[in-house]
């Protein structure tokens, strides 16, 4: 005669069948074992209770033993917990922190597999799934199943269970042991559940003031089975940590997000088409909002501006003034543009009354129409016309900025704008400015010191690098400003423009004059 089938328990054998013994079970137990009991017992319980059987009461140094075996599981099970929480609390990104989520509560409850949805109940987003062991057309294939047969749904959606008098607030978990064999759960669930080779779930919320409910995650399971009450317990001291972990970094997503949208919205929504000349840009912003602006202007007469510049601070204060300050350097440039010194002496003289404790650096360039320069003197008698039209003019004046760089067949190198102080640190800022003349086919590189600045090398090895990654651009491509600033951007910066791990924002502004 067969023994009777042993219910399985997530992570944990069947048992097997208890040897005979003439001492009392509980000296014999694993640590697990006896706080799967209950997990708040305490160490004075564990002496003071009394055999259920009849037994005399054990002897003074076996009750000591079996404490000793309670605290070493307890030690244990801390010890994971700080191992785990310090693991999430490492986590600097929503997406990072829900993936550490997943793992660390597949360990506890003794899952392979699961899923996290987050979506904040104040309807403010960010809403993402993220899967463990789980692809996208695996998710997809769950997300078909009818939302009121989901766990993870009905947790976020607040829906009462079957014969729940208590409400659905006073429901914390729900777990589905055994899908194959539960007759009342949705057919649809039944079958995707067997597509996807799992056979039982185990849901929680996250919660978390001042949001509430912002997510749920479930972990799956490829066997029937469900959590024991010490991995519920453990699972649930971590989930209490990791909400809150979740709740913060929401948060700063979201402030990151709105300085973000600011400042997208600050700067210019599409680049100007001037004719003769060719525009490309590439930027992106810290994670906390940064001051780095570009602009490019057209101007009357087929004139064009081009301007990048730098406000102290980060944040949406840093923000706020950098949209001020390209609004005014617009004003500027369209009174007395041509004049790029007049241009940043107002700018400053500005700054000074209305922002006092800022510091700013700016670079503006004017260029020229083709062919807009003085006409030359008359003729004599019988002589003839030679050239053509006189070539394209640029003037720049620079205030504390990186000097810009020109490329072209011939050469690449930087403009040396005359070293001059930031906006705003002198009782009055002058500066001469510079005057070069571009050649069809050569591209001016603007930028922010950012771009220096996120390589890690001393700023005299970033401009060699910057030099060198422009010098290097292969030339069947140096007609297009897009694939110059895509080049030059991959070599000096190899983890990719949007890196979370840098605060620096980065602006490449390139402008190709193709006559």
């Amino acid at each position: 005669m067969s023994a009777p089938h042993v219910p399985k328990v997530a992570g944990i054998e069947p048992a097997l069948p208890a040897p005979a013994h003439t001492t009392d079970p509980r000296v014999t137990r694993s640590p697990a074992d006896a706080s799967a009991d209950s997990p708040s017992d305490s160490p004075s319980d564990a002496s003071a209770h009394t055999p259920r059987d009849g037994s005399p009461d054990l002897s003074p140094v076996d009750r000591i033993a079996a404490v000793q075996d309670r605290l070493a599981g307890w030690i244990s099970d801390l010890s994971t917990l700080h191992d785990l929480t310090e693991r999430l609390a490492r986590t600097r990104t929503l997406e990072d922190a829900l993936h550490e989520l997943l793992r660390a509560g597949a360990a506890l409850v003794g899952a392979r597999r699961g899923l996290v949805v987050l979506a904040p109940a104040d309807g403010l987003g960010p809403e993402t799934t993220v899967g463990l062991g789980l692809g996208h057309a695996d998710i997809g294939h769950i997300e078909t199943v009818p939302r009121r047969a989901l766990s993870y749904a009905r947790i976020l959606d607040g829906l009462p269970e079957p014969g729940d008098d208590t409400g659905p607030d006073a429901r914390t978990e729900i777990a589905e042991p055994d899908i194959p064999g539960e007759k009342d759960l949705d057919p649809r669930l039944r079958e995707v559940a067997a597509r996807l080779g799992y056979a039982a779930s185990y849901a929680v919320p996250l919660t978390a003031d001042p949001v509430g409910r912002t997510g749920a995650v479930v972990w799956l399971y490829d066997e029937p089975a469900e959590p024991s009450a010490r991995q519920r317990h453990l699972v649930g001291l971590y989930r209490a940590h990791a909400s809150e972990h979740l709740a913060r970094l929401l948060e700063l997503h979201r402030s990151r997000r709105a300085a973000r949208t600011l400042r997208e919205e600050l700067l210019p929504s599409r680049l100007p088409r001037i004719p003769g000349v060719r525009l490309a840009v590439r930027h992106s912003t810290g994670p906390h909002g940064g001051g780095d602006w570009y602009d490019a202007l057209p101007l009357p007469d087929g004139a064009l501006g081009l301007a990048v510049g730098s406000v102290t601070g980060s944040g949406p204060g840093a923000v706020a003034a950098m949209g001020r300050l390209r609004a005014s350097l617009r004003a500027y440039a369209v009174m007395e543009g041509e004049d790029p010194v007049a241009v940043l002496s107002d700018l400053e003289l500005l700054m000074r009354l209305t922002e006092p404790a800022r510091t700013a650096t700016a670079l503006f360039a004017f260029s020229e129409p083709p062919g807009a320069a003085p006409a030359s003197p008359p003729l004599p008698a019988g002589g003839e016309c030679v050239g053509g039209p006189a070539p394209r003019k640029l003037l720049l004046a620079g205030a504390g900025h990186c000097p810009p760089l020109i490329l072209g067949d011939l050469r690449a190198e930087f403009v040396e704008t005359s070293l001059s102080a930031p906006l705003g640190m002198l009782t009055c800022w002058e500066a001469p400015s510079v005057e070069i003349e571009p050649a069809r086919g050569e591209t001016l590189l603007l930028y922010s010191d950012g771009l220096l600045h996120r390589t890690g090398e001393p700023m005299d090895r970033a401009f060699a690098r910057l030099h060198s990654a422009a010098a290097g651009v292969p030339r069947a491509v140096r007609h297009d400003p897009e694939a110059v600033v895509d080049h030059v951007l991959r070599v000096m910066l190899p983890q990719g423009l949007d890196d979370p791990s840098s605060e620096e924002d980065v602006v490449l502004l390139a402008a190709h004059f193709e006559e």
